[in-house]
C-alpha cells in the first residue's frame, strides 16, 4: 500500500435543484459538520442551489488558510438537502475502491487541516481550489481494510448515539411528572422561599458571576474594582440568583438555583433568597420547575410594560406552584440528577470518540511503514 492522489478516487457531481423539490438547507462548518444556514434566502432563486444525497461529500475551497481546516462534511443523512452553489460536492468514483468514511476519518486529522493550511493559495481568501484539492495524497488500504478501520469507528459513534437516545427518555420521565402536578398542592412562591442578603464586606469572595438566559451562571463581564466588591452579594450553596429585569423582553425568567461548595458573589441588583423549609419544597424541585417554558412564558405574561419589562419580586414571589410530598419531590430531583449525570458522561463520549480518527489513521500510515522481512 502506499500514498495514492486524491483526485484519482473522487469526483465532482453537480445537481441542480431545479424542480424547488429539496427545500432543507444546510452550511458546513469548521468543525465539518452540516448544520442549517444561517443565509437569509429571501428573494432568493433556490433552483440554483446542489442536491447533496447520502454519501456525497461538500466542500468549500474558501478560507481553509485562514481557519486551517479543510472544511469538509460527508452528508449521512437519508434524505436529500441542498447547500450552497459556492460548495462543491464530491463523491466517490467507486466505494469498492475509496469508502466515503474512510476519507472522512483522514480528513478528521489535524494533520490535514495543517496540509490543507500549508498547501492552501495565497489570496485574500486563502483558498484550497478544488485542483490543489485533488493533489493531496492519502493512503488507500485495499478495500477489507477500509471496512475494518470504519466499522471500528463507526461501532464507537452508534453506541454513543444509543446512549445519547436513551437520555431521551429520562427527560420525558421529568417532563412527564411535572405535567401531572399542573394545578395540584398549589403554594405561592412567597409562602415557600425568603430573600438573603449577605454582602461581601470584607473583600473576601472574588468570584463574580452573572446569570444568562439559559438559567446558567457565568462569569460576570461587568466592569469593578476591588472596593466596589464589597457591595456585592454573597450568594451559597443552595440558594438562588434571581434578576428581575427584562423578563419580558427575553421571554425568560433569569433565575439559577447555586450548586457549587465556594460562595460567589453577583451583582447587587440581584437578589438573592432561599427556601425557607427543605422538609417543605426542596431547592432542585424548585429549580425543576423554574427550568419549565410554561414558567418562563407565565413570567413573561405578568411582566410590567416597562422599558426594562421586568418581573418585580413581589410579583414573581405571587407566582403559585404546585407542592407535591417531599418522597415525590425526592424521586424526581433522584431522576432529574441521574439525567444531569448521563448528559456529562454523554459530552465526555463524545469527546473521547474524536481523537480516534487520528489515532486510527495513524495506525494505517504505520502498517505502510512495516517492511516484510525475507526469509533466509
Amino acid at each position: 500500500m502506499s500514498y495514492k492522489r486524491l483526485g484519482d478516487y473522487i469526483q465532482l457531481v453537480d445537481n441542480r435543484n431545479k424542480d424547488l423539490a429539496v427545500t432543507n438547507l444546510l452550511g458546513i462548518n469548521i468543525t465539518k459538520n452540516f448544520m442549517p444556514s444561517v443565509a437569509n434566502v429571501s428573494g432568493t432563486d433556490l433552483s440554483k442551489y446542489k442536491i447533496i444525497q447520502k454519501g456525497q461529500f461538500a466542500y468549500s475551497a474558501m478560507q481553509v488558510g485562514r481557519d486551517e481546516t479543510i472544511r469538509l462534511a460527508l452528508y449521512t443523512d437519508d434524505e436529500p438537502a441542498i447547500i450552497s452553489p459556492a460548495y462543491l460536492v464530491i463523491e466517490s468514483k467507486d466505494e469498492n475502491e475509496l469508502i466515503p468514511e474512510y476519507m472522512m476519518m483522514w480528513f478528521q486529522r489535524p494533520e490535514s487541516d495543517r496540509y490543507g493550511w500549508f498547501i492552501s493559495d495565497s489570496t485574500v481568501r486563502a483558498s484550497l481550489d478544488w485542483e490543489r484539492f485533488c493533489e493531496i495524497e492519502i493512503p488507500i488500504p485495499d478495500i477489507d481494510e477500509q471496512r475494518k478501520y470504519v466499522a471500528l469507528f463507526k461501532g464507537l459513534l452508534t453506541n454513543q448515539k444509543v446512549y445519547e437516545n436513551s437520555l431521551a427518555d429520562l427527560q420525558l420521565i421529568c417532563n412527564s411528572f411535572m405535567d401531572t402536578l399542573k394545578e395540584k398542592d398549589l403554594k405561592s412562591l412567597g409562602n415557600l422561599v425568603e430573600l438573603v442578603d449577605n454582602r461581601n464586606i470584607d473583600g473576601i469572595v472574588s468570584n463574580l458571576l452573572g446569570i444568562n438566559v439559559d438559567k446558567v451562571f457565568m462569569p460576570s463581564k461587568a466592569k469593578t474594582t476591588k472596593e466596589n466588591l464589597i457591595k456585592y452579594k454573597i450568594i451559597q450553596n443552595g440558594e438562588f440568583a434571581y434578576s428581575a429585569m427584562q423578563v419580558g423582553r427575553d421571554e425568560t425568567v433569569r433565575v439559577v438555583l447555586y450548586t457549587f461548595e465556594e460562595p460567589a458573589i453577583i451583582s447587587p441588583a440581584y437578589h438573592v433568597f432561599r427556601v425557607k423549609d427543605e422538609n417543605e419544597v426542596l431547592p432542585e424541585f424548585l429549580m425543576l420547575w423554574f427550568y419549565r417554558p410554561e414558567f418562563n412564558r407565565f413570567g413573561w405574561f405578568i411582566s410590567d410594560s416597562s422599558v426594562r419589562a421586568s418581573l418585580e419580586w413581589e410579583r414573581f414571589t405571587d407566582i403559585k406552584i404546585p407542592v407535591p410530598s417531599i418522597e415525590k419531590q425526592e424521586a424526581i430531583v433522584t431522576i432529574y440528577h441521574t439525567l444531569e449525570t448521563r448528559k456529562r458522561i454523554n459530552e465526555q463520549l463524545k469527546e473521547s470518540i474524536k481523537p480516534l480518527c487520528p489515532v486510527l489513521m495513524k495506525g494505517v500510515v504505520e502498517s505502510m511503514e512495516v517492511k516484510p522481512i525475507n526469509a533466509i
